[in-house]
């Protein structure tokens, strides 16, 4: 058996390369990794011995050569192929173990330079991975050090590789071929040259989106139904997903995650993730219906639940700390779907033991987990894709404006930060009472601003809950005063909204009437 041997991340090649070394596998390599492993000691032979070619223009060409490719490529089966070999002095080359020049990291790094990032474009190693990846039956093609194990075990205990792990390898290299490629896809079409105007020369810049999108994604599982038990539907992560985020999670206990559950989970878990003191989310159907900051989960949870209990049975739940006993008993009072938290304490675990169908995520969190955002969002559309920096807008208190007579108390303005956050995460239009860090009423996906200012006041008043002395929060301006009469009737005595409507003059005046404050935070959070 012989194995090629090229890799630019070298973790873990030695030891592979001798433990191959140990089972009789000749050695091929090329450059920097022949010379490593002969300084281990290793028997190898570099490709340019081979080919009887030598490595030049600084290594780009010197595996682009036939008897590499030959050997990578010939059919075993085919007689035709094997008398070719054999004509041409060509001899089979049956482990391929190449990982690429590091393209994505480069291109991560500030200040990558379009000359950096072209010089990291391999060439020789997709095209090996290729040749390797197609000819799966006869040869195996190992493009990731994770990868070594299993192939190791599998030669030292049948000499050879499986059909299912050589096609499983080949798959894999595959997708990194794409993966890969998507990359340069990605950054070479976001480049522009653009003239600088003091060298009469074009320079290159780069465009905040590519002129083409190449999204990369891996299966998480396959679910039971969508969105609706008519339509199919499977689970997908990205590549490299961020530390903290909802596609890190693992299920402890409980039925299988639905579709459903894992859209209103994520609504749930980045709501909670964007307060620094401990807090709990309670979402049903992609809307916050209770949300609450205390000095426990028990004590975030028993306020977030009081701003709906009606809305919150079935609902999501999600906790910034972990779950302990006090907040998993009160908890298991109700009927929940998903109860997601950095970690369960043992008797938090125990008492959901007897809860066997509600399913339980453990999200470790990273210790800067509110900076922890996705960068980028995208929405489907006919045939079509709208694709927008993701909405990580965090409002701080010298952002807001104060624009009427009455000055908001310090407790106001704490509680109107606290309603901004809520409503950010509140389907368009959005009106969210609150005080002393709880919801207090939350109206949600309404046409009107009107509709979803009476519908916050209704549920408040059937979750029998006072609405004096209130904060609100407006995800947009009040386009007239009517939305604004509607919550100033109900109790509010402080306003936040962005501004920016014709009719602002009309609201602020309406405020100044009323005798509430009112500031503008200058920034909207529609979400549709």
């Amino acid at each position: 058996m012989k194995a090629l041997l090229s890799v630019s991340d070298k973790t873990g090649i030695v030891e592979f390369a001798q433990a191959l070394h140990a089972m009789g596998v000749q050695l091929l390599s090329t450059g920097g990794t022949a010379k490593l492993l002969a300084d281990q000691g290793l028997p190898v032979t570099e490709v340019a011995e081979v080919t009887q070619f030598p490595e030049m223009l600084d290594g780009r060409v010197k595996t682009l050569h036939p008897k590499v490719h030959g050997g990578l490529l010939a059919r075993r089966d085919f007689p035709e192929h094997m008398a070719a070999l054999k004509e041409h002095g060509i001899e089979t080359i049956d482990l391929l173990v190449v990982n690429l020049y590091p393209f994505e990291a480069t291109v991560a790094k500030a200040g990558c330079t379009l000359a950096d990032a072209i010089e990291n474009i391999d060439i020789g190693g997709p095209a090996m991975v290729r040749s390797a990846a197609k000819n799966w039956k006869d040869v195996g093609v190992i493009t990731a050090a994770d990868q070594y194990e299993a192939v190791l075990a599998e030669l030292k205990a049948n000499g050879k590789l499986s059909d299912k792990l050589r096609f499983s390898l080949s798959v894999a290299a595959f997708n990194r071929i794409s993966q890969y490629d998507g990359a340069i896809s990605n950054y070479l079409s976001s480049v522009t040259f653009e003239e600088d105007k003091l060298s009469e020369a074009y320079v290159p810049a780069r465009a905040e989106f590519p002129g083409q999108f190449n999204e990369q994604y891996v299966k998480v599982q396959d679910l039971r139904y969508g969105e609706n038990s008519h339509q199919q539907a499977a689970w997908y992560r990205d590549l490299a997903p961020a530390a903290g985020s909802l596609a890190t999670g693992v299920q402890l206990q409980g039925k299988e995650l639905s579709y459903n559950n894992i859209a209103d989970a994520d609504a749930a878990w980045e709501c909670v993730k964007s307060f620094e003191v401990p807090a709990c989310v309670i979402i049903k159907h992609a809307n916050p219906c209770g949300v609450a900051v205390g000095a426990t989960p028990f004590e975030a949870y028993s306020k977030a639940f009081q701003t709906d209990p009606t809305s919150a049975f079935g609902g999501i739940i999600a906790f910034n700390r972990p779950v302990d006993k006090a907040a998993a008993e009160a908890v298991s009072k109700q009927f929940v779907e998903v109860l997601m938290a950095p970690d369960f304490t043992a008797e938090a675990l125990e008492i959901f033991k007897a809860k066997v169908n509600v399913r339980l995520m453990k999200i470790a969190l990273p210790a800067n987990y509110g900076d922890v955002r996705n960068a980028l969002e995208t929405k489907r559309v006919g045939s079509g894709l709208l694709l927008q920096s993701a909405d990580n807008h965090e409002l701080k208190l010298q952002e807001l404006k104060v624009v009427t007579i009455k000055q908001p108390t310090q407790e106001e303005l704490q509680d109107l930060l606290f309603a901004w956050k809520v409503a950010k995460f509140v389907k368009s239009n959005a009106i969210v009472f609150c005080k002393n860090g709880m919801t207090m009423g939350v109206g949600a996906g309404q046409m009107s601003r009107l509709d979803s200012a009476r519908i916050a006041s209704i549920k408040a008043e059937a979750a029998k809950l006072s609405l004096q002395n209130t904060v609100v929060a407006s995800d947009a301006f009040f386009p007239f005063r009517d939305g604004l009469d509607v919550v100033v009737d109900a109790g509010a005595t402080c306003v936040a909204q962005p501004g920016g409507s014709m009719r602002d003059q009309e609201v602020i005046d309406a405020a100044n009437e009323r005798g509430v404050a009112m500031v503008f935070t200058g920034v909207r959070h529609f979400r549709h």
